[in-house]
């Protein structure tokens, strides 16, 4: 049985595989098709551990050789990157939610991993030697399915880098273009930047949202500034909900309340937005800056809370899958091969 379940997902990785690699040649297809296998086989993203998976009978120092000449083939990472893309967008459906997740790889004890730079380590609230990895993926709050989209490592040291906001925005707006202006992002706290805003409102490229709000942002309201920890604690929250969340491996049960309110930035007084407030999570009420158009009506109130709580659960998901392969245990030297 172990061994037709082996059969049945060689299969479908080599169908998966010939799809993204339909236009870089057998060879690509076939070390494309063995990576992703090696790497579901083993549960790592080491190629020594990768190498052990392939039926050859060849040394695993040459396994490990042919993999790694591979993996250096100029463009590789973002001809792959174009394909899944390009497949997962098909599923994008009008109200998707697009869910984005930087993130960081830590390597803290390597030495001559190329362009290794400052990051913060999130599991040790610290920082430390690594890289930055943009993720988007696609989710419904009625699904615990993903589409997986952009998943793009970078580092400050390295050449081509121009900024933090260069990097996030390409992600967002090479998804936006893909998916022909459908779905709707989803950001944490990372996301309240002015710099996003101006991209994210322009007339020409402008895309739905849901921001989280660190609280010190002012906004317009009633004609006045004033500043959105304020306007959260004034606004009304008429609407209820019980919410169940993990936390620590338990689950936890959170009475929470909900409203709204019409602001718009001072920054593009043009736009009208919505700031979405949830008050019972903890002591500071939770504060969703968002393009959706907000009226007096609780289902459609609560979607937008949702989406939010839907991030949550992708952003679980996506620490699972790191955590299940190890991805920090990756020790490729070059930059092109990570």
């Amino acid at each position: 049985m172990v061994h037709q379940i082996g059969v049945k997902l060689r299969g479908q990785i080599r169908d998966f595989s010939g799809k993204l690699c339909s236009e870089m040649g057998k060879v690509v297809g076939r070390f494309v098709e063995e990576m992703v296998y090696g790497i579901q086989a083993r549960g790592s993203v080491r190629l020594s551990e990768i190498a052990r998976s392939l039926e050859e009978k060849t040394s695993l120092k040459k396994r490990i050789d042919r993999l790694s000449r591979n993996l250096g083939r100029k463009d590789l990472g973002s001809e792959i990157s174009a394909g899944i893309l390009a497949e997962g967008a098909g599923r994008i459906e009008q109200n998707t939610l697009l869910i984005v997740d930087p993130t960081d790889i830590t390597k803290k004890y390597a030495k001559k991993m190329e362009c290794l730079a400052t990051v913060r380590d999130a599991s040790e609230k610290e920082k430390g030697q690594g890289y930055w990895v943009d993720t988007v993926v696609g989710a419904r709050t009625d699904s615990s399915e993903i589409i997986p989209l952009v998943h793009k490592l970078y580092s400050q040291n390295a050449g081509d880098f121009v900024s933090e906001n260069h990097e996030l925005l390409d992600a967002i707006m090479k998804v936006s273009r893909a998916a022909e202006g459908r779905g709707i992002f989803v950001l944490d706290r990372g996301g309240d930047r002015r710099r996003l805003y101006k991209q994210l409102l322009d007339n020409d490229n402008s895309v739905r949202f849901i921001i989280r709000q660190r609280g010190d942002r002012h906004l317009l309201s009633g004609g006045k500034l004033r500043e959105t920890f304020e306007l959260a604690q004034r606004c009304k929250t008429p609407y209820g909900e019980t919410v169940i969340k993990q936390k620590d491996g338990r689950e936890k049960a959170y009475f929470i309340h909900f409203g709204f309110c019409p602001v718009r930035l001072p920054e593009h007084p043009e736009v009208q937005l919505w700031l979405v407030v949830v008050k019972g999570f903890g002591a500071k009420p939770l504060m969703l800056l968002t393009t959706e158009p907000m009226s007096r009506n609780r289902k459609i109130l609560w979607w937008v809370v949702q989406a939010y709580l839907t991030r949550w659960r992708v952003e679980d998901t996506i620490r699972f899958i790191k955590q299940s392969y190890n991805v920090e245990d990756i020790r490729v030297l070059t930059y092109e091969r990570l």
